[in-house]
């Protein structure tokens, strides 16, 4: 009997669902077993973080420094001015829509979130701290000055090959250990919320930031196109219409690397010439995360908001810099780039563990949906490269 695989979204939705039902009659030392465990795991996440960082940023420069000329340096220059100009896309839209949208989260709510269980006596039993080796940013300089300096000395396979290996090492963590105790975490969360009487009113934030996430997504997809039909000097919305079964397949795949045969078909078919197409898709698949950028911007100025904790544009514009590069690095995995960035969200917004795991929570329940925007503007961006080099 074939056995069924259920999807990283779907764990995590039973999670929520469990939480929640569980935290309306659990008693309190069953709360406290599971808030031990988040306290636990939590601080596993504090630890590996910077590990993280290091073993996927190092690398991850260090391939894109193999490059293969001028056409795939440009490529990577337009994908990552398209996943910047996501990320301010969302800043400005989020901080225009988000105080009429959220204008109802009440300051109990922004206590919870912000971890203050004092008020309600619910703690773990015990809380056992496990200090990283290094801080996040201290691992970001390292991961660039290796990366970069691996890009420059030819001839150090030795290092690469190392770096390779224990890049090896950390996605077989991220998605051995880490993937799949998320929706444990994730239910102690929704857990305590329901406990503590909080959860509808973080649900009905869910909803409406999900919403918004998607209409923005929307309006990316139709810049892009609008863009790349101007400068290809083609129908944008042909160009769009072309372009969407690639933005389907990637719904199922949730990995824009596996759906680089169906981009690649696409692209070639809105009139990319195959050898153009050929280098562009692939290296888009890795560097061009516009719709997670959209999803993670939007995401964590929701959960500031939520906690009360004031922003700025000069706050997210260093995060929003720092994130795109950060998130080429980002594993195969469905919901690889949301790990990537959690050391950006610590060491530059301040984030907690209790944030941490909302926005990873609200991060896959959007998953495919990013995952499909990144793709589909992969597209955009070879008809925009393939006119340039024509």
């Amino acid at each position: 009997m074939k056995k069924v695989k259920v999807g990283l979204l779907a764990r995590v939705g039973i999670a929520i669902v469990s939480g929640i039902l569980c935290g309306l009659f659990f008693p309190e030392w069953a709360v406290r077993i599971f808030l031990t465990f988040n306290s636990l795991f939590g601080s596993f996440l504090d630890f590996v973080v910077p590990l993280i960082i290091l073993g996927l940023v190092a690398p991850g420069i260090a391939e894109l420094g193999r490059g293969a000329g001028k056409m795939l340096a440009v490529t990577l220059l337009i994908a990552y001015a398209s996943t910047l100009f996501s990320g301010f896309l969302a800043y400005f839209s989020c901080d225009a829509v988000y105080p009429f949208l959220l204008e109802n989260v009440s300051a109990e709510a922004s206590g919870l979130l912000a971890g203050n269980t004092q008020a309600t006596g619910v703690v773990p039993f015990f809380i056992l701290p496990l200090p990283p080796l290094f801080g996040v940013m201290s691992a970001l300089v390292f991961a660039f000055m290796l990366g970069i300096g691996l890009t420059l000395i030819p001839g150090q396979e030795t290092l690469k090959n190392t770096l390779f290996d224990f890049r090896e090492i950390v996605n077989k963590t991220i998605s051995g250990v880490i993937i799949p105790l998320l929706p444990v975490f994730i239910f102690g969360i929704f857990l305590k919320m329901t406990y503590e009487g909080q959860v509808a009113q973080v649900l009905g934030v869910f909803l409406k930031i999900i919403l918004l996430i998607f209409v923005l997504t929307i309006i990316l997809l139709l810049v892009q196109f609008f863009i790349a039909g101007a400068v290809g000097r083609q129908n944008p919305f042909k160009l769009l219409k072309t372009m969407l079964t690639a933005y389907v397949t990637a719904l199922g795949t949730q990995s824009s690397a596996a759906t680089i045969p169906v981009t690649l078909q696409q692209a070639v078919k809105c009139g990319v010439t195959p050898k153009v197409a050929g280098s562009v898709i692939p290296l888009c698949a890795t560097v061009h995360l516009a719709g997670s950028m959209l999803k993670i911007t939007a995401c964590a100025m929701a959960v500031m908001i939520m906690l009360n904790v004031p922003y700025s544009l000069a706050q997210f514009t260093g995060f929003i810099f720092l994130l795109g590069i950060t998130m080429v690095a980002a594993p195969g995995v469905p919901g690889g780039a949301i790990m990537a960035a959690i050391g950006v969200l610590q060491s530059v917004l301040g984030f907690g563990t209790e944030a941490i795991g909302l926005m990873v929570a609200l991060y896959i329940a959007m998953d495919s949906f990013g995952t499909a925007c990144n793709v589909t503007g992969d597209g955009a961006i070879a008809v925009i490269v393939d006119k340039i080099y024509a």
